[in-house]
């Protein structure tokens, strides 16, 4: 017996709390401070808010099994049985085998970390072998079902598909075990059909990148196999992220009940559907709202996208683009925002209100809507920063010949071969986050606060010298994040005071608003640099955050090209880069860990994309001295699809993440004939364990067999913010050591 859809409905809904309430509770227990079952009652606690907040919208279909304590890809595995014996032979619980999977443990490394499509989320990447035996577990989704249920409230449980589940997967060609999986996921909708489920949602967002005939084969198989089972749920399958093109006819021919296309990211889709013919009863989720960023839906072009959908099928419903995840919870607890920016903001509790007006309006015919977004103020525009890049010339992303700057830059640093150094920031303590919040709130005065940030970069200069490494940073223990930090110095932004998004786990960041002009009013890093450079003979690195990744990791204005407004940020960076240099420092270090993450997901699209991020880097690097090293870092990313990219940067040093993937990067690198310095991280600091002398030694030497030594660094993966003290200095320590050992064999 079939059970209508609904008229609107949203993917997915933030999970971490509006307070991030999920983020404390999973660190007291890693802590140790609260049991499973106070985790478990926060986490229940939050499920039930959130089902509550889209019941009381007036939502029509509301999800549930969206909810995860680390990762929903992980959440996956479990659900399939795709845990690697490595982490079953531990004999942990199931909660901390989940966990151990999720971050490690001293006796097996965490699974690979890397982006979800081209978004600031991490996913954990499953380990998928012709040994690995699915077996069905739905005692997740069956719970939360139940849950809700218990609320008086139906949800529709979400999993992520089985063709992208195993194509994001790493193993022995994953990808050829489809067969087996979508068995197992036919005996999870039968136990959900069983439980009185009447729609199940698979997400297959892996379609919208290019997919070969052999993948989308298997995409109409898996769903054939699925829709012909005689005791299951409705399917809904849903896509995001961009078009789904050749997969949509195919999934279009299954029996699927419904199908969920990104009209956002993807307007092509709207064609592609108009082509596919008759829809066969089929009812189409229109993501009308945009999911992933922060700026309000023009309701009334929205209206008319989701009319020419309803003109083409049977039933259609209205939606986000993607799941709420990725934007913050609720715009209502942001009081200090200027008005003329909040006016033109969405959040997710109010996309989730814009679905509910454009469902209304299409069900209805209603007309009357809020009031369209005003035009951007002029207050908002630097006419003098427009001029700058007007006056752009070539010569301005250019600089001299990398062998010629390597020789003055020896010259001028004496490091040793295989030197060390650390990506940037050190632990952040609770005593450093409470002077943060005091000299906000005023009761800390700028002379204490200043006096506080010294003492820890003295702190900091002091332990790298005592460990030995070679080129040092200040630690940045004045920034609240790599972004947010310039954002906050810089015009054209704003920043929230709760606009908390999950990044991966319990890490979440406050993305600040791109919203006018970029112009920097002020040095920003400068005099921290200089104290700490003042405190060693040592050189101390700069540390800037580069444009790409300051665009991907705000919410950036749509009003312009977003090459025009990395231009802007490049400009402000280039001014900063000129400061550090005129300031004595020798080492400048500018991050891009998004320059893979915002790769458009079809081929066709991502040359754009490259020329003007490695344009927008390079003019932020090219104003210095040949004597001047400039490094630069990536990191939790497949580098190998950007790898002509990041060798185009042009770089002195590129710092890269490799621990986690087995230092598989060096043989992207050597493919191209990179020649350059190259830091691969050794010290995986995403995991609180600590990695041992001897496998750091290990790691060092596969490094050197694939890159000269003369080029290569010694360096972790990632700035060490997130981790304590003592796991710092212990795996340092192993880091010189076995920099040591290797440079003197």
């Amino acid at each position: 017996m079939s059970t209508a859809f609904g008229q609107s409905t949203v993917l997915g809904y933030p999970r971490i709390g509006a307070n991030r309430e999920l983020k404390k509770a999973v660190e007291a227990y890693w802590a140790g401070t609260i049991d499973a079952d106070d985790l478990e009652s926060t986490a229940a606690g939050l499920r039930a808010e959130v089902w509550r907040t889209l019941r009381d919208a007036r939502l029509d279909a509301i999800p549930s099994n969206v909810f995860s304590y680390y990762d929903h890809v992980l959440d996956t595995a479990v659900a399939v049985g795709a845990i690697p014996t490595r982490f079953t032979r531990l004999g942990l619980s199931a909660l901390n085998t989940y966990f151990a999977m999720a971050r490690g443990v001293d006796a097996e490394p965490a699974l690979e970390l890397t982006k979800w499509f081209d978004t600031n989320y991490h996913y954990l990447v499953p380990e998928i072998d012709s040994d690995t035996v699915f077996t069905p577990d739905p005692t997740k989704a069956l719970r939360e079902y139940a849950e809700a249920a218990e609320l008086g409230i139906t949800t529709r449980p979400v999993l992520v598909g089985p063709a992208t589940f195993l194509l994001l997967a790493k193993g022995d060609d994953p990808f050829a075990r489809i067969d087996d999986l979508v068995e197992t996921y036919a005996r999870i909708l039968t136990a959900l059909a069983d439980a009185g489920v009447a729609w199940v949602q698979l997400d297959e967002p892996a379609y919208v990148a290019d997919r070969t005939p052999n993948e989308i084969d298997a995409l109409r198989r898996a769903y054939t196999r699925l829709g012909e089972l005689a005791n299951r749920p409705q399917i809904f399958v849903a896509t995001y992220f961009g078009e789904l093109g050749d997969a949509l006819p195919a999934l279009l021919g299954t029996p699927v009940e419904a199908v969920g296309l990104d009209l956002v990211a993807g307007p092509g889709n709207l064609h592609r559907l108009a082509a596919a013919g008759p829809l066969g009863g089929k009812t189409i989720v229109a993501g009308l709202v945009d999911g992933r960023n922060i700026w309000r839906t023009d309701l009334r072009a929205a209206i008319t996208a989701g009319a020419t959908v309803a003109g083409l099928a049977d039933h259609m419903a209205v939606s986000t683009s993607c799941s709420l995840l990725h934007v913050p919870v609720d715009l209502a607890d942001e009081t200090r925002l200027d008005s003329r920016l909040s006016e033109r903001l969405a959040f997710a509790r109010q996309k989730v209100d814009e679905v509910v007006v454009l469902g209304r309006a299409l069900r209805d015919g209603t007309t009357s809507l809020p009031a369209p977004v005003p035009p951007i103020p002029a207050q908002w525009r630097h006419d003098d920063v427009r001029g700058r890049l007007t006056a752009l010339r070539p010569t301005d992303r250019q600089r001299g010949d990398y062998a010629t700057r390597a020789d003055r830059q020896q010259e001028r640093l004496g490091l040793p071969e295989l030197p060390t150094t650390t990506i940037g920031s050190f632990p952040q303590t609770s005593e450093l986050r409470k002077a943060r919040a005091a000299h906000r709130a005023g009761r800390l005065d700028d002379a204490g606060y200043a006096s506080r940030m010294r003492a820890e970069v003295e702190h900091v200069i002091r332990l790298q010298e005592q460990l030995g490494l070679d080129v040092l940073v200040h630690g940045e223990p004045e920034r609240n994040d790599m972004v947010q930090y310039f954002g906050e110095q810089l015009d054209g932004f704003a920043a929230t005071e709760h606009g908390w998004v999950q990044s991966y786990g319990s890490r979440c960041v406050r993305p600040p608003i791109i919203y006018g002009d970029v112009a920097r009013k002020a040095p920003m890093t400068v005099e921290w640099s200089t104290y700490a450079q003042s405190l060693t003979s040592k050189p101390v690195k700069g540390m800037l955050t580069g444009p790409v990744t300051i665009l991907a990791w705000s919410f950036v204005r749509s009003d312009q090209p977003l090459a025009d407004t990395a231009d802007q940020v490049a400009l402000a960076l280039r001014d900063e880069c000129h400061d550090l240099e005129a300031a004595g420092i020798r080492v400048i270090q500018v991050d891009e860990p998004a320059l893979r993450e915002t790769l458009p997901l079809r081929k066709s699209d991502q040359k754009a994309y490259l020329d003007w991020a490695v344009g927008a880097f390079r003019l932020a690097t090219s104003g210095v001295a040949d004597d001047t090293q400039i490094h630069t870092h990536l990191c939790y990313s497949e580098f190998g699809e950007v790898i002509t990219a990041i060798d185009a940067l042009d770089a002195d040093v590129t710092s890269i993440e490799a621990s986690r993937s087995k230092m598989e990067v060096l043989d992207d690198l050597a493919a191209i004939g990179y020649s350059r310095g190259v830091g691969p991280g050794v010290w995986d600091i995403h995991s609180p364990r600590v990695p041992p002398r001897d496998e750091v030694i290990e790691a060092l030497r596969r490094a050197v067999a694939a890159v000269p030594a003369r080029r290569l660094w010694v360096n972790p993966d990632c700035g060490l913010k997130t981790r304590a003290y003592p796991e710092v200095e212990a795996s340092l320590r192993h880091l010189v050591a076995a920099a040591a050992e290797v440079r003197g064999n």
